[in-house]
């Protein structure tokens, strides 16, 4: 098991297939997938599905996204990570999507910023990335606020699979100001 980061209470490592029960948990709730097309799950095959999904990611693109794990519980939280997107999205392709989603009943916490934050870090500074990318459903208020807390510049609004959202991105050059300042 290859851990990516560490923070005084996550650990960002990969995705394993023992971490079925949690993306089921995930995914199939209604409220987790509100401002992502309204379409929850209601089978385990399609998380063991995701998850082998992210593990082909790692090995085609070295990069995908990473289970969230409570260092205290040692329980699955949801994921965070960065994903290389190959498919055209908003008129981009190509490119590294920062993204994270969590268990509700860990909503709330904090945790959401806090591993985006430590995977800010790493983009820039294991994998010595320029930008990166970043998109929320417009109506998820907790969502942009997160990804403009970290520091992730509103760029423009776009349609993805009929949803409305807003498009961020972060530069080297943004990333150094916005350390600088914490």
């Amino acid at each position: 098991m290859k851990i990516f980061a560490q923070t005084e209470r996550l650990v960002l490592r990969e995705m394993l297939p023992d971490d079925l029960e949690g993306m089921f948990e995930l995914d199939s709730d209604p409220e987790v997938h509100r401002y992502l097309g309204n379409k929850p799950i209601t089978d385990k095959k399609k998380s063991a599905e995701m998850i082998t999904f992210v593990r082909r990611q790692y090995e085609s693109y070295g990069i995908g996204r990473w289970a969230v794990i409570d260092k205290k519980t040692n329980e699955f939280v949801g994921w965070a990570g960065l994903k290389y997107i190959t498919e055209l999205t908003n008129n981009h392709q190509n490119y590294y999507d920062l993204g994270y989603r969590l268990i509700r009943r860990y909503w709330g916490q904090g945790i959401a910023t806090e591993a985006a934050l430590i995977c800010l870090e790493y983009a820039f500074d294991e994998l010595k990335l320029t930008e990166l990318y970043a998109a929320a459903a417009c109506e998820n208020a907790e969502s942009n606020h997160i990804l403009k807390k970290i520091g992730m510049k509103f760029v423009e609004t776009f349609y993805y699979e009929d949803i409305p959202c807003n498009w961020y991105k972060m530069d080297r050059v943004d990333f150094e100001k916005n350390r600088g300042a914490n």
